[in-house]
């Protein structure tokens, strides 16, 4: 299947875009390109598209803000940037000075800016990109889809619904062709829907009427019910218990409707950190760092609010509104896990 680093690459290297770069110098193109596919940010460049205080992040928190008319969230741009900085990081290998790099820093003035962009991404995840409606809607697309190339691959194209040369079916035989992939935007999935949703596959044509239709699956939030159950856990050992019972519930979950091919519980896990330590992280160059009197310093070791930030975790399930026999499994497995904490509890 191909990967979006993998089409950027191609896109950069021998696309339109590459005309355009080449207009900058030879094998710009590559240089951009080799800058974009890095796990990690090898110098200022880098740093700039892909670390935890990058163009991206800057550009999507304020624009999803916009179209999702969340009032939080909101950061200090004007001023982050102006106290915005070009530092040179020493680094070395096994404890040794190899020499110095170029990076951002933040200067003292902005630490309380940066602490605001730091939590408010952090927010945004349970606030808009972890939302029930918008992961339930994800499961559901996701699972249409897998269906839908798995049966392409096993020339059964026929009961998707789909012509054989619609673009979704193109890219289901051959992903690994630029142009298949190209051809796929939102207008031509969501306009896939309507002909799916006739399909003579049960379970394309269920996914696709309710995707089309809005009717999305209903959302148990197990992790939230659990954490919030009196008396079902230690405030010591909370995430640990936590963890524990909500991998017990989900093999339970995972066992249920295995069998069906229209799914009858999708189980959704997510983390969100609020910021990756140093020894978490891909380098120097992915921190953000603050500019002191003696140096520089990860943001960390200035903010105790940071520092005090718990790592976000959903575990929730997910059940077509007309199956009963579904929500009561959720709920029995849910009810038995409690009562197996309350119990494990006075054993101790």
């Amino acid at each position: 299947m191909a990967e979006h680093e993998h089409v950027s690459d191609l896109l950069i290297r021998n696309g339109e875009i590459s005309e355009a770069l080449k207009s900058m110098g030879s094998g710009f193109a590559n240089d951009v390109a080799d800058v974009i596919k890095s796990s990690a940010p090898r110098d200022i460049y880098g740093a700039v598209v892909s670390s935890q205080f990058d163009a991206d992040r800057l550009d999507y928190m304020r624009r999803d803000r916009m179209m999702t008319g969340t009032q939080q969230s909101g950061i200090d741009l004007d001023w982050l940037i102006a106290n915005l900085e070009v530092w040179k990081f020493p680094y070395g290998v096994d404890e040794k000075s190899v020499g110095e790099i170029e990076t951002f820093v933040l200067g003292p003035k902005s630490i309380h800016a940066a602490e605001q962009f730091v939590l408010g991404l952090f927010q945004l995840y349970p606030t808009i990109y972890f939302h029930k409606a918008t992961r339930g809607a994800e499961k559901l697309f996701t699972e249409l889809l897998t269906r839908v190339v798995t049966m392409v691959k096993d020339g059964s194209s026929g009961k998707t619904g789909l012509p054989r040369n619609h673009p979704i079916v193109q890219f289901a035989m051959e992903p690994d062709k630029l142009e298949h992939v190209l051809a796929l935007d939102d207008t031509v999935v969501w306009g896939s829907l309507s002909l799916m949703a006739l399909a003579k596959d049960e379970a394309i044509a269920e996914m696709s009427r309710r995707l089309r239709d809005r009717k999305l699956y209903k959302c148990v939030d197990i992790r939230e019910r659990l954490r919030t159950t009196p008396g079902f856990s230690k405030d010591l050992d909370r995430s640990k218990d936590l963890d524990r019972s909500c991998t017990s519930i989900r093999k339970k979950l995972e066992q249920f409707g295995a069998s069906t091919t229209i799914p009858r519980i999708l189980v959704d896990e997510a983390v969100r950190e609020p910021y990756k330590h140093f020894q978490e992280s891909k380098g120097p160059l992915n921190q953000i760092r603050i500019r002191t009197d003696d140096g520089t310093v990860d943001i960390v070791e200035r903010s105790k609010v940071i520092r005090a930030v718990e790592t976000f975790r959903l575990f929730r399930a997910y059940y077509p509104d007309n199956d009963n026999e579904a929500r009561k499994f959720i709920e029995r497995a849910i009810a038995s896990e409690i009562a197996n904490g309350k119990t494990a509890k006075k054993r101790r």
